[in-house]
């Protein structure tokens, strides 16, 4: 982690708390927001557009929730998007997965069950007892988006599901605890795969989290595990967390059928969740609360 008395990030030579220190006057945050965008393509958000990303972020928190809450035995994960779909309509939203990507992604949400890592598409196959499922929405609001996922198990499920599930919400908040201005991209995946790792899981490498709120995908990439990537967290950021973690091997392999379904390698359960994240200027604040 930089500290104040450390060669700022940009170059100029100058101590980091006499240049780019997150606690730096207002009026030098268009200057941050200049050379993070000419340097990284990293857009720190202006106060409007944290707003409307924060509403889009509690508006996916909340049709998240309330498709969890729908996933049970029996249930076919087609009906949890047709509920997704009838909750972003009734909002005046829209689903950003819907037609997203090449080739388009058929449907409003990802329903990724037990060795899925991620991108599972739903159908009418009905939910059986002992799956786990990560469910993903990410909401179009007004312009900006708002991405989040979490974890549902159906029923009473095997220690080896109960466990990976456990851990990837622990590498999560891990994750989040440690966000600040000034903290490297770098020590994110650090955090996520010490974890991980010291409970006998692996982390997915091949999949990252990523900026976002004014699109989909913005920069940064941010892996979940370790990297060396000196870029130092600021205020305005916005971007996801969303470590995928493994019972066994970290490597996936995508469906070549449908181009999606990302499955792993050796057939052994999977999981993941996920928040949007704001860097404030001293902390940071989830903006896709539960």
């Amino acid at each position: 982690m930089i500290t104040r008395n450390d060669p700022c990030w940009c170059g100029s030579k100058k101590k980091w708390k006499k240049c780019h220190h997150p606690l730096l006057a207002p009026q030098d945050f268009q200057s941050m927001k200049e050379t993070y965008f000419k340097k990284y393509q990293i857009l720190l958000k202006t106060p409007k557009q944290v707003e409307g990303i924060r509403a889009a972020g509690k508006l996916a928190a909340t049709i998240l929730k309330k498709v969890c809450a729908k996933a049970e035995e029996g249930v076919t994960t087609q009906e949890l998007d047709d509920y997704a779909m009838k909750l972003h309509k009734q909002a005046g939203a829209i689903p950003a997965s819907l037609g997203y990507g090449h080739p388009p992604f058929p449907k409003g949400i990802c329903t990724s069950l037990n060795e899925v890592i991620c991108h599972g598409i739903p159908n009418e196959k009905p939910l059986m007892k002992g799956d786990i499922m990560n469910i993903d929405v990410t909401s179009i609001l007004n312009g900006y988006y708002g991405d989040c996922s979490a974890m549902v198990t159906i029923g009473k499920t095997t220690e080896e599901k109960q466990k990976v599930v456990d851990v990837s919400y622990e590498c999560l908040m891990r994750a989040i605890k440690i966000l600040q201005p000034g903290v490297l991209l770098s020590e994110i995946g650090q955090v996520i795969e010490d974890y991980a790792t010291s409970q006998g899981c692996s982390v997915v490498n091949q999949f990252v989290a990523h900026g976002v709120g004014v699109d989909f995908h913005e920069a940064p990439q941010i892996p979940h595990t370790y990297n060396t990537i000196d870029i130092s967290l600021a205020a305005g950021m916005t971007f996801t967390i969303e470590p995928m973690i493994n019972a066994g091997v970290r490597e996936g392999k995508i469906d070549p059928n449908d181009h999606w379904t990302a499955r792993t390698l050796d057939g052994k359960p999977s999981a993941q969740w996920e928040h949007t994240l704001l860097i404030t200027d001293k902390s940071y604040e989830i903006l896709t609360p539960a």
